[in-house]
């Protein structure tokens, strides 16, 4: 989402994908409890506000900042519906809840999937709590969640560049995402169908290659979707939603990306399971306020982490969606996944949609300038010929590195400014090989996702190995 005034062309991250020369490429990041529930009472406005953890934790990333008048209350307790629980959204002129209008998630940035887990999607603690907890988090804990959320928005505004944080203006008090089961715990993913996907995961760029073609990419890094709750889960920016209502008809557009759904709500019956989409086929109904939406004909090539990031669901998922209006500046929206092949159970997440102030859904455009494709295929086989002229020449085989997303390019590599255009040399910081950043395993004898390998037996050229660097 972009905020009115600011340039109306949006370029994708995998633009951003300009390693050139030698260097493999990257692509954008695909993007927090206990007892005592948050009331309707707010911490005292002014009050110090506490040290904060890291983005998604209870407090954001940094020390924090004084959360402002309107960050200082929690959301969901400021909404219509929460203040009168007879208050309905205006109409349509032909008799609907209207839910239309343009949002956003930026406002849920700091709330995690899972309880005990980061925001923007981060990983499930590795177990469920032993009973249910609180669906909300503690007024201290919201205060320093609160601090911390200001904080990134105040960064956004005046220190970040191109990897902007949207940071939204509002903080929410709630544990998690995630609201069945009560845990507030994703479930995993069936052992059995994630080992045998092993090799399919949606990792592209951010995964260690090698990169032989297109089918090596993500379909967000090709620019095509980041599927459903991929374009609804809160990343580093691009969380517009647009909702558009006609009678019989809604239209949902997902800003990153620009997919745009397509929701009969005149009773037409489901088109033929033969026929599979990345975004399924969905068919809606009105239930008093809330527009239920059911959603099958997925394929099994897209995934439900951020930007459509992690292990791919089977082509057997079911979603149901709920999206009812609960104040003028919100939409209350619900989802339950049903895969019974990929999931040990179902689950249900819970978002807002929110409105921001001078914000409006932009242009997307992705494919105009995308690099991530071209740049990873050209320095994957520029590494293939090195190897090949490494043992012509008996020498030992380089050593095959990915730079990290954010990290700096290894030394002596040609870098291009993004912004002029012009070319200088990546200083030398230490250690060698082909690359850098991520090791990986092709080549030589390392193991995919750890350091990088040489030619069995010998030292890699350089005489050292950086380890792997985590994923973002």
């Amino acid at each position: 989402m972009q905020r009115a005034g600011r340039t109306a062309l949006r370029v994708s991250m995998p633009v951003m994908a300009l390693c050139v020369s030698v260097g493999l490429v990257w692509a954008q990041a695909p993007a927090g409890q206990g007892p005592g529930p948050v009331g309707a009472a707010a911490p005292p406005a002014g009050a110090p506000a506490p040290a904060a953890g890291r983005p998604g934790g209870p407090g954001g990333r940094g020390r924090g900042m004084p959360p402002s008048a309107l960050r200082s209350i929690p959301a969901e307790t400021t909404t219509a519906k929460a203040k009168d629980p007879n208050w309905k959204a205006p109409r349509t002129s032909w008799g609907e809840p209207d839910i239309s209008g343009e949002f956003s998630t930026d406002d849920m940035n700091s709330v995690p999937v899972s309880r005990g887990g980061r925001g923007r999607g981060g990983p499930a603690p590795a177990a469920a709590p032993a009973q249910p907890l609180s669906e909300s988090i503690t007024a201290e804990e919201f205060q320093a969640r609160a601090s911390g959320d200001e904080q990134q928005k105040y960064s956004a505004v005046n220190l970040d560049t191109f990897l902007r944080n949207e940071r939204g203006t509002r903080t929410f008090g709630w544990a998690s995402m995630t609201i069945d089961p009560p845990t507030g715990v994703q479930p995993q993913m069936v052992a059995a169908y994630r080992q045998a996907r092993a090799g399919k995961w949606d990792r592209g760029t951010f995964g260690q290659g090698p990169f032989d073609g297109f089918d090596d990419f993500t379909l967000y890094e090709r620019c095509i979707t980041r599927g459903i709750l991929g374009s609804t889960l809160p990343v580093i920016y691009g969380n517009g939603v647009r909702i558009v209502q006609s009678p019989g008809m809604v239209a949902i557009t997902y800003e990153m990306i620009h997919d745009t759904r397509i929701i009969p709500t005149d009773g037409r019956p489901q088109i033929g399971p033969s026929i599979a989409q990345y975004v399924g086929s969905a068919r809606g109904h009105w239930e008093g306020e809330t527009l239920v939406v059911e959603t099958t004909n997925l394929t099994d090539r897209t995934s439900i982490g951020a930007n459509g990031g992690g292990s791919r669901h089977s082509d057997k998922m079911k979603l149901t969606e709920w999206f009812t209006r609960v104040d003028p500046e919100m939409v209350l929206y619900k989802v339950r996944v049903e895969d019974p092949v990929a999931y040990a159970a179902p689950f249900t997440l819970r978002m807002m949609f929110t409105t921001q102030p001078d914000y409006q859904v932009m242009e997307y455009s992705c494919h105009e300038g995308n690099g991530a494709v071209k740049y990873a295929l050209s320095a994957d086989r520029a590494y293939d010929r090195s190897v090949e002229e490494a043992k012509a020449k008996g020498l030992p085989i380089p050593v095959r590195r990915m730079d990290d997303a954010y990290g700096p390019p290894t030394g002596g590599q040609e870098i291009t400014d993004v912004n002029t255009g012009q070319k200088t040399t990546a200083p030398t910081r230490g250690g060698g090989g082909f690359g850098g950043g991520r090791g990986g395993g092709r080549g030589g004898g390392g193991a995919p996702g750890g350091p990088g390998g040489g030619a069995p037996g010998s030292a890699p050229a350089g005489g050292a190995t950086a380890p792997g660097t985590p994923q973002p």
